[in-house]
């Protein structure tokens, strides 16, 4: 087997990336290492499965070349982050949409299957606990630069499913609540790692808004197997699946969390929504995702659990500051 992963240097595709090659298969990875890095790869860098790629899903040209020589394509790359959607808006939906239809087109023109990665925030504002895949999408006006990036993966769902509708697109769509692990960093809004640090650091630990937020994280670990499960299991075509945790926690209660289990003497800080974003920033109270349908499928059942995510996070961060401290004494 030979597979594209676009996005292949972030967070979930390197992990990805690195099952992938582990099991013998040949990997191309496609990224243009605007949020992804190539230090990600480390593990399999030189093993020559892997071809890394830096380019953009945005060519055209590029990605219909490298879909021409795989079997299938994880499609992970897009613009990422609360503050990257609220900052660079117009960029990211060109990146979303635009790369998506690229991606699409090149997958059907070449017969490769292609596993699409969305997000639980096409959901929006539904507060239903145990969101399932039929559910209903509440969103915020489209005024709030927030929701763009919802409207965007939901239109992308929406453009891979007629494609397998109408040209026969061989195409499953996964939707990621929270994933979190090792390798993902905080710089992009991304709550667990962005606690982490602080808590690490001695800083004290910035909630924004009320704290009341409820979420549930999912490791990276559990996420991964699912993603190569749903793509091996050719029923699964044109289907739609939520994969993420049901074990749910409050922001403020996050934060104690990371506190307590980091042994750190941080405080909790509160922040106003206006002083922590841009103008467009709109938040939800809950996101709770029911999986059953995964659970049903490929035997879905996430085995780490909060407290574990949040050691493997703080044991990854600790390694990457103490690398970081030394390089200055190593380098004189």
């Amino acid at each position: 087997m030979t597979t594209l992963v676009t996005g292949g240097a972030g967070f979930i595709g390197s992990h990805l990336t690195d099952s992938l090659v582990a099991d013998g298969e040949q990997v191309i990875v496609l990224d243009d290492l605007s949020t992804g890095d190539p230090r990600n790869l480390a593990r399999v860098r030189d093993d020559p499965r892997l071809r890394l790629v830096q380019g953009s899903i945005m060519d055209a040209d590029l990605l219909d070349h490298l879909t021409a020589q795989v079997d299938s394509v994880y499609h992970l790359a897009a613009a990422v982050g609360t503050f990257t959607i609220l900052d660079r808006t117009l960029e990211s939906l060109r990146t979303n949409l635009g790369g998506t239809e690229n991606v699409v087109e090149s997958a059907q023109r070449h017969g490769a299957r292609l596993l699409l990665a969305s997000t639980s925030e096409i959901y929006g504002k539904n507060t239903t606990i145990g969101l399932r895949e039929d559910d209903d999408r509440i969103l915020g006006s489209p005024l709030k630069s927030r929701w763009s990036y919802a409207e965007a993966k939901a239109i992308d769902e929406t453009l891979a499913y007629t494609y397998a509708m109408e040209r026969d697109l061989d195409t499953v769509i996964v939707r990621l609540f929270n994933t979190v692990g090792p390798r993902q960093t905080g710089r992009y809004g991304m709550v667990i790692p962005r606690f982490v640090g602080q808590a690490l650091a001695g800083e004290p630990l910035t909630v924004y808004g009320s704290g009341t937020q409820v979420r549930c994280f999912c490791h990276v670990a559990d996420v991964v197997p699912a993603l190569r499960a749903l793509m091996a299991d050719l029923s699964t075509r044109a289907g739609v699946f939520n994969i993420g945790s049901s074990e749910q926690i409050s922001i403020e209660m996050l934060a104690h969390r990371v506190i307590e289990l980091t042994g750190s003497p941080s405080p909790v800080t509160y922040v106003p929504y206006d002083r922590a974003y841009p103008a467009g920033f709109e938040d939800m109270e809950r996101r709770v995702p029911d999986c059953t349908r995964a659970a049903e499928r490929i035997g879905f059942r996430p085995r780490h659990t909060l407290n574990d995510i949040i050691r493997s996070v703080a044991e990854d961060l600790r390694t990457t500051m103490a690398a970081e401290e030394l390089l200055p004494a190593a380098a004189g």
